[in-house]
């Protein structure tokens, strides 16, 4: 049945009969598959290699027929990422939350895919439903991305438009749809706390977001009682090594030197690949209690979101040792933050093995990336 949200709704079980055999039969799909999973087998294998593996996934999706059932496909790779790329995954906060009723987890934003890939598995271990997981369009300029994507219950944030119009109808709908999802349909709701990844380590809310979840307040209701209905959960995510982080240091430079920095085409399914298979030491994930204070608007409830986030952000020994390596003075004192010389030796060594290739001021910007949560902790 056809809805006013359809634009950007996750697919649901009744899409599945259309858009399993669609991604299945698109021969772009198929060699990304191959080349991820095979990218150390000589090219002239990959024709071959493409063959039999779509005829395993049509044999694997041949009984699939609900949403839940799809990602209980993907569940044990989700399960070797872990094993393969992590030291340890580990979860806080969560027991302390009553999740009977839906929530909006609003998490910093370090990596495109994983970060609410952490928050399913999270709570997918404590026998709790995945979440609904806000995806700007930006990602789906290739349809078989489009419909894996929302395969996976990702609704659309549409970036793209340009007309001021265009984006007031379209902030007002995804208002609508997020609040429909939590109250109506009981479903969790994953959102970045700002819009893409905080490539720099500083992790601060966007007031913007908060004033678009408002959008759909009825009028004579206060801004924190709208709030309160929505139940958002600050969570924070801490990577002790980011895969990405030569590629965003060499970006955030050229930002600065140029003022401008062209992106390639597939460089988001570029750093989704490299973020998945890239090795991330330990992970740590919080959840932080429900946001029910008093707010007068949005800047007060994106600082009370931050302050949340930096409290259960945990920053290894890399946030100390990049900070010391950039020659500030470390504060010995801090709790949890300061580890054993092993795990300084291993931040350092990762660290410096990071540097090698690249120029002065990338390597700031690179130390400055793993320092900045640091430095706001001890600030």
């Amino acid at each position: 049945m056809s809805t006013k949200f359809d634009s950007i709704r996750p697919f649901d079980d009744a899409d599945l009969s259309v858009i399993l055999p669609k991604l299945f039969n698109n021969k772009e799909f198929i060699y990304s598959l191959v080349a991820f999973k095979f990218s150390a087998w000589p090219n002239f294998m990959r024709p071959l290699l493409g063959l039999i593996t779509r005829r395993y996934i049509i044999k694997q999706i041949a009984k699939i027929n609900t949403l839940r059932g799809f990602q209980r496909l993907v569940e044990p790779y989700m399960q070797r990422m872990i094993n393969t790329t992590t030291t340890s995954f580990t979860v806080t906060g969560l027991d302390k939350l009553d999740l009977s009723q839906a929530c909006l987890f609003m998490s910093n934003h370090r990596d495109i895919a994983l970060d609410p890939a952490f928050v399913n598995w999270a709570l997918h271990t404590h026998e709790q439903d995945t979440v609904r997981i806000a995806v700007g369009d930006n990602l789906l300029k290739k349809d078989w991305v489009a419909d894996l994507i929302r395969l996976n219950k990702c609704f659309i944030v549409k970036r793209s438009a340009t007309d001021r119009r265009e984006k007031l109808s379209a902030a007002k709908l995804l208002s609508e749809y997020i609040e429909f999802s939590l109250n109506t349909e009981q479903q969790h709701i994953w959102i970045a706390q700002r819009e893409g990844r905080a490539k720099d380590g500083n992790d601060i809310t966007n007031p913007a977001i908060l004033s678009m979840l408002a959008l759909n307040k009825p009028k004579g209701t206060e801004f924190s009682d709208y709030i309160r209905t929505l139940r958002i959960v600050p969570v924070s995510i801490s990577y002790e090594f980011d895969p990405c982080d030569i590629s965003k240091a060499k970006e955030l430079q050229k930002m600065e030197g140029d003022g401008n920095y062209d992106k390639p085409d597939n460089e988001d399914v570029t750093s989704i690949v490299n973020g998945i298979t890239g090795q991330k030491g330990r992970v740590h994930m919080h959840f932080g209690d429900l946001v029910s204070a008093e707010f007068a608007n949005a800047k007060e409830a994106a600082e009370h979101i931050d302050n949340e986030i930096l409290e259960g952000y945990q920053a290894f020994s890399t946030g100390p040792m990049a900070a010391q390596m950039l020659g500030n003075v470390i504060n010995k004192q801090l709790d949890g933050q300061i580890e054993s010389d092993q795990h300084a030796q291993a931040a350092k060594a990762y660290l410096e093995s990071r540097l090698v290739n690249l120029s002065s001021a990338e390597q700031s910007k690179l130390l400055n990336m793993y320092a900045c949560a640091y430095n706001r902790k001890i600030a």
